[in-house]
């Protein structure tokens, strides 16, 4: 079956249907609902918050409950839960079934040094006895899917990703998303797809392939190329929403749709900024947008500029300035 077929059928994770096969990876600041919301309406199939500290959640820390704010346009949406005490995780997913989280995802693949640090993300890759009783643990504790996010592995030597899923499933994970780079890879060099294909063949659930579909065109090739039931894209969702659109245009139909315009890019960046402030409040849109529009304007003519104007701009109202200043040397000619 093609790529294109497979991505016009959708699919299943349990029993939550996913619409198609372009799917926005967690990333720490940066999946929030606004962010979500916008990816959900290009045209992404299933999103994924930032991952949620269980241990914060069940200490009903007021900022993780934040995190954690679902809107029924963005549904069906996946909370990525991250610890390493399996009693923790089971209460912390008990808490985000009632708080409405459509699929529950653990997170094995972190590789952040605060997070590998206390035993959590990727280092649970080094402890597989343990990350299956988490596992485990969660499956039993809700009845939404459940599914985990894992690397190759630790390193090239200790690279266990096969054996690791399947351990997974075998205690209970519906679903599992491979990131194709070690822990001691970080995000540098070429994501190892082959390592994804091996653990689709190894495997009876959906799996999700991670690493370098920053195009429609690599979208297609991930799929085609290791059976994956679905593609993960990340950073390059960074400032260019528009891939998931045009990536479902290219697998459903064949067709490429152009890049969006400049005028497009900046009025997306003016709007994405727009809804942040309303949902968070001015002082902490003005704080966490700069790097949104930072990516936004990148390659742009002009956009270095424009990028030192944005980081020096202490306000929302500022920020608003900037861009609408920006929108203009565009507003004739390419737009």
């Amino acid at each position: 079956m093609t790529s294109r077929r497979r991505t016009a059928l959708g699919f299943d994770i349990a029993r939550v249907r996913i619409a198609n096969r372009l799917v926005l990876a967690p990333m720490a600041g940066v999946c929030d609902a606004p962010f979500r919301r916008i990816c959900k309406e290009m045209g992404c199939g299933l999103v994924y918050t930032e991952m949620i500290s269980a241990m914060a959640l069940v200490h009903d820390n007021r900022r993780t409950l934040e995190m954690i704010q679902i809107f029924d346009d963005e549904r069906p949406v996946v909370v990525q839960l991250f610890g390493s005490d399996p009693d923790v995780m089971a209460r912390a997913a008990a808490t985000l079934e009632r708080l409405g989280a459509d699929i529950l995802d653990i997170n094995m693949g972190c590789p952040a040094p605060k997070v590998v640090r206390s035993g959590e993300g990727a280092a649970l890759m080094c402890r597989p006895g343990l990350a299956w009783e988490i596992v485990r643990a969660v499956r039993a504790a809700c009845t939404v899917p459940v599914t985990v996010k894992i690397r190759k592995g630790w390193d090239a030597e200790t690279a266990n990703a096969v054996e690791f899923a399947v351990g997974c499933v075998e205690a209970g994970a519906d679903g599992v998303a491979v990131h194709g780079r070690t822990r001691a890879e970080g995000y540098s060099g070429a994501a190892d797809w082959s390592v994804i294909t091996r653990v689709a063949q190894a495997v009876p659930v959906p799996v999700l392939g991670n690493g370098d579909v920053d195009s429609p065109e690599a979208a297609a090739r991930m799929l085609d190329e290791t059976g994956c039931a679905a593609v993960m894209v990340g950073r390059g969702a960074l400032g260019n929403p528009w891939i998931f659109r045009r990536a479902l245009s290219y697998l459903s139909t064949g067709q490429l749709l152009p890049e969006p315009e400049p005028c497009e890019r900046i009025a997306m960046a003016m709007r994405h900024l727009s809804d942040v402030a309303a949902f968070k409040g001015d002082e902490a849109a003005a704080s966490q947008m700069r790097k949104h529009l930072a990516w936004y304007v990148r390659g742009l003519r002009g956009a270095a500029r424009v990028r030192e104007a944005i980081m020096a701009a202490p306000t929302v109202s500022a920020l608003q300035g900037v861009l609408a200043e920006y929108l203009l040397v565009f507003a004739h000619g390419q737009c």
